[in-house]
């Protein structure tokens, strides 16, 4: 257990660490300052973390899920920095964090129905924009940083992040099936540090720098502020990461095989907003779902949530003891990029796979995956695309995920609920509506005479042909297995091997079954028409 918790703690602890470094920076706090934001993220991070992966008194998920600081919280409180001065800039922000977290209590029920609007058109969507946007942070980190900072994508930082991706994929398939192979993350993250070592991309410094105890104070920064702008703003953070934790949440249902569901969704925001308002008391900001453990998990195939609870209460040890922390902290970034490549990747994977089961073949699905990833790839290859909109609106559609989640579950709305519907996937669909075509009676194949066709209209008399000869195989919406009679009750799944033809009998006809009882929520297939006469149909088929 504590080699797989060490990997989920180094895979995420970059993306932890990196929010209160940046605002602690912009805001010219000192060192001790400094410590404190870090230790009261951890602590608040730890502490979530197992929130979700235990579960008690409907708070958590009881999955592996990971919280930790979100990252979208860094623009707002730079802005807020610069509204209310440095000084004044942390009790406005913790205290918008309180409220904010209090939101996500009050929301998580009514959040938590929204699962309905996620079928795998949508989820898939979610999730594949989930990976895909987490990608370019990799990307980032491979090279050694933003392309401001000084030696930034040197052809060294990039020969590391490929060593390690190389290290990490030839142990995954070489110790395939084993322990070692599951823990391959972690086994490339240490490779690849030890070979930074002497390249000079290890700094030894912080490690003799750091206290070797901390404990986070409630209140340390001074009392919270209550200013309506920047509450507004918090909110909407606070919803952009209720979505986004969400999104996480049904990739990992995906990835773990356990369907989300309406209170695994509401315990997990439940956890997400007590945390969040912890923070605000402790010092932390805004708490979200990490993504790339997510990740980590589809790769390495261990899904136990008592590993992710250990994850946890290592977090809450680094939380109090900073010394821990900074030792995680020696990983080079381009060390963490190639790592990331392999655990970002994954989570699109398992997004690709839940879009398999979307029916892109029928209706509108193609059209809303295809607008979907649009909308959500736009923030993520242009950044500054939404700059000129208003603040609360720009962070909203900022993130890719939200803008994607968002465009997803208005068109599959429009496009496959509303007004005339659309082609439903024909395994979803009770073989009663796929077969009551107007104006066409049906047959059970058991009394289907050798040559009868489905598209004969019954009220034409011939003469069955005896040639023996066996029954094609028609494709959807008509219904070839056997007993598809109309009223008969759940359809059969379709067998391996095709019936044998039957032995030709002049004495059966085809009997006669009325579809005009038939009732049609909508248009489920192509074919299907307007209540009324079919254009081309005999005036006595309409029987």
């Amino acid at each position: 257990m504590l080699p797989a918790a060490l990997q989920h703690v180094a895979s995420m602890y970059a993306g932890l660490t990196a929010p209160p470094l940046i605002i602690g920076s912009a805001l010219g706090l000192t060192s001790a300052q400094l410590s404190a934001l870090l230790a009261a993220a951890l602590l608040i991070a730890g502490l979530g973390t197992i929130a979700q992966s235990l579960g008690a008194f409907g708070i958590g998920a009881r999955l592996p899920l990971v919280n930790g600081v979100s990252f979208a919280v860094v623009s707002p409180a730079l802005a807020t920095a610069t509204a209310q001065g440095r000084d004044g800039a942390l009790p406005a922000i913790f205290g918008a964090t309180l409220v904010a977290g209090a939101v996500c209590l009050l929301l998580s029920p009514v959040f938590s129905r929204l699962v309905r609007f996620f079928p795998p058109v949508v989820s898939g969507c979610v999730i594949t924009l989930v990976g895909v946007s987490l990608l370019p942070v990799a990307g980032t980190w491979a090279r050694g940083g933003d392309a401001g900072t000084p030696g930034s994508g040197s052809p060294a930082d990039l020969a590391l992040a490929a060593t390690t991706l190389a290290i990490t994929l030839t142990v995954h398939r070489m110790l395939s099936g084993r322990f070692l192979g599951r823990v391959a993350i972690l086994i490339g993250m240490l490779a690849g540090t030890v070979i930074a070592v002497p390249l000079g991309k290890v700094d030894l410094a912080p490690l003799a720098q750091a206290p070797l105890f901390a404990l986070p104070t409630p209140f340390g920064f001074g009392m919270p502020q209550f200013i309506p702008t920047v509450i507004a703003t918090a909110t909407v953070v606070m919803l952009v990461s209720m979505m986004e934790s969400t999104a996480s949440l049904l990739a990992l249902g995906a990835v773990t095989e356990r369907p989300t569901q309406d209170r695994t969704i509401a315990g997990s925001l439940r956890a997400l907003g007590l945390a969040t308002v912890l923070g605000g008391v402790l010092g932390a900001f805004t708490s979200t779902a990490y993504a790339q453990n997510v990740g980590l998990v589809a790769l390495s195939r261990i899904r136990s949530r008592y590993v992710v609870t250990l994850c946890g209460a290592i977090l809450v040890l680094m939380g109090f003891v900073p010394v821990l922390g900074t030792l995680v902290a020696l990983v080079p970034l381009p060390v963490l990029g190639g790592a990331g490549v392999v655990f970002f990747g994954s989570v699109a994977v398992a997004g690709i796979r839940t879009l398999t089961k979307a029916a892109l073949g029928t209706g509108h699905n193609a059209l809303i995956v295809s607008v979907t990833l649009a909308f959500g790839l736009f923030p993520i290859l242009d950044p500054d695309f939404y700059d000129r909109l208003p603040t609360p609106v720009a962070t909203v559609l900022g993130s890719g995920i939200t803008a994607g989640c968002l465009v997803a579950v208005l068109l599959n709305y429009l496009l496959n609920h509303l007004g005339r519907g659309t082609e439903a996937d024909p395994d979803a669909v009770p073989a009663e509506q796929v077969t009551a075509l107007d104006g066409v009676h049906i047959v059970p194949r058991a009394s289907v005479p050798t040559g009868w066709s489905p598209f004969q209209l019954a009220s034409t008399h011939q003469e069955p042909d005896t040639t023996p000869r066996p029954i094609p195989a028609v494709a959807w919406p008509y219904t070839t297995s056997p007993a598809d009679t109309i009223g008969s009750g759940p359809s059969h799944p379709p067998q391996d091997d095709p019936a044998p033809p039957h032995s030709p009998s002049p004495s059966v006809g085809p009997p006669e079954a009325s579809t005009e009882n038939v009732s049609f929520p909508g248009p489920l297939h192509p074919l299907r028409q307007s209540p009324g006469r079919r254009r081309g149909t005999p005036p006595h088929a309409d029987r």
